[in-house]
């Protein structure tokens, strides 16, 4: 960490895992005073703050904030904020370890529909020993929308594994060996040939409900969809419906519209859906700090931080 005159003051707002932010940080930076919002502390010092679901008001009550770091891949939280000053750089997580976890995740649910055991949990209520026929890899189409960090990470994991994949994203990226679709002009195509559909987009406005009953249609009869990124890309009533008429076979589902999951949502007892409560890929604590360093001395030398937010496209 460079050295300055005063030490930098730093707020740590994570919800609930302050304390273990706060001892992370204190190790790496040890001439930082950081505190969270537990200690007492002047708000007006405050250079920095790092944030995972920030209480409403509080970005507000620190007016001289130089940058504010989002303790996640996700900046919704940060930037959806109405106190929001327009000209305050927001911060995100480019990978901090999540990468691993989330191509781990979307391996084993993409394997999931591609071998059949969605079919076989099926059987085993009934009893049922039937064998199926199994399928070439090569003939199973991958489509990731999301070609961020996570989303290119996953979508070459599964390229390099035998997958038939594409890509879909807000503006083009080249990824080799992906075949790659940009833009609202695209989309019908992209979905057209994804017998398995993996969501990871960031969540902005011209993302939620990207998946409802018109886009589900363009999905080829018999697809399944993989969902980590946000509840709210999905219409969960439209998803449903897919499911229930037989247009989807599945869908493996990470993340909900109201987290944690209700328990009378209709999500728990679907035979078609498979639930896990948020866990494709955790924050790994040591990889994140040592980002956030790096990037406060990107800051002190002037430079353009990594993981530096695009306020008008939304991360």
């Amino acid at each position: 960490m460079s050295t300055t005159n005063a030490p930098l003051n730093i707020l740590i707002s994570a919800a609930g895992d302050d304390e273990k932010w706060k001892s992370v940080m204190v190790d790496r930076l040890p001439d930082a005073n950081i505190v969270t919002e537990d200690n007492s502390y002047d708000p007006e010092t405050i250079d920095y703050a790092l944030f995972w679901k920030q209480p409403q008001g509080l970005i507000k009550t620190l007016p001289n904030l130089k940058a504010i770091f989002s303790l996640g891949a996700g900046v919704d939280h940060v930037v959806s904020s109405p106190s929001l000053p327009t000209d305050l750089p927001v911060i995100r997580l480019e990978d901090a370890g999540m990468a691993d976890q989330m191509v781990q995740y979307h391996l084993y649910a993409a394997l999931h529909f591609m071998r059949d055991f969605d079919v076989y949990s099926a059987q085993q209520a009934k009893a049922d020993w039937t064998q199926h026929d199994v399928a070439r890899i090569s003939q199973c189409r991958v489509g990731v929308m999301g070609l961020g960090a996570l989303g290119s990470a996953v979508a070459v994991s599964l390229s390099n594994l035998g997958f038939s994949v594409s890509g879909w994203s807000r503006s083009m990226k080249a990824i080799e060996g992906i075949a790659t679709y940009a833009g609202k002009e695209t989309l019908a195509e992209f979905l057209g040939q994804s017998d398995i559909l993996i969501c990871l987009l960031p969540r902005t406005s011209e993302t939620e409900n990207v998946l409802n009953s018109s886009t589900l249609s363009f999905l080829p009869k018999g697809a399944a969809i993989i969902n980590a990124a946000r509840g709210a890309m999905i219409n969960e009533a439209d998803l449903l419906r897919a499911l229930d008429t037989g247009h989807l076979r599945g869908a493996f589902l990470d993340v909900a519209a109201t987290e944690p999951l209700p328990e009378s949502h209709p999500f728990w007892d679907h035979a078609k859906i498979r639930i896990t409560p948020h866990i494709a890929a955790a924050t790994r604590f040591e990889e994140s700090v040592d980002q956030i360093a790096e990037n406060l001395d990107r800051l002190a030398r002037g430079e353009t931080p990594r993981g530096l937010v695009n306020r008008e496209i939304g991360y």
